[in-house]
């Protein structure tokens, strides 16, 4: 029994550890949505908690504890300027942790973490996914046939005339 064992482990040393939880930490902050196995959901959620508590204090020493946890300072910047706000009426459970499968490789619990109210981000970065997809295939199409006009080479189409048939 785990009796008074309190956080995990993750199979890591404390540095280890503690640096795979700030990473974990400031990506969540900075994509909103991550994917991740589900021990290390459940180890990142008291930190992310914690983080978004300092967002909506607000003040210079929330601040600069924010940025001695996480690791860039846009993710400080994105804490304290749209996802403080966004929380701050709400006391605690800032996130949702999703099972999502196993991983193929080991069979690990895999998870999906975001924070709520991010689906409409979430959205809109999905959609510009497909803009630039869609661009950029459509701009290899078009490369694609700019290259063959120059090359001279034509496709000849099934069923034209002029083909030859052979008929046994």
């Amino acid at each position: 029994m785990r009796h008074k064992v309190a956080g995990w482990k993750l199979g890591r040393n404390t540095a280890h550890r503690r640096s795979l939880l700030r990473n974990l930490v400031t990506s969540l902050i900075l994509e909103e949505r991550i994917e991740t196995t589900l021990p290390k959901a459940k180890a990142m959620r008291p930190l992310v908690e914690k983080m978004i508590t300092l967002g909506k204090n607000g003040n210079l020493a929330a601040r600069r504890q924010a940025l001695a946890y996480l690791m860039t300072s846009a993710a400080v910047d994105k804490l304290f300027d749209t996802i403080g706000p966004r929380f701050g009426d709400r006391n605690g459970g800032y996130l949702r942790i999703i099972h999502a499968g196993w991983q193929k490789g080991d069979g690990a619990d895999k998870a999906f973490v975001e924070l709520l109210g991010s689906e409409k981000t979430i959205d809109e970065k999905r959609q510009k996914r497909v803009e630039a997809r869609s661009k950029r295939a459509e701009e290899t199409k078009r490369a694609m046939e700019e290259a063959e006009a120059q090359q001279g080479v034509e496709h000849p189409v099934p069923g034209a005339q002029g083909e030859d048939k052979v008929k046994d």
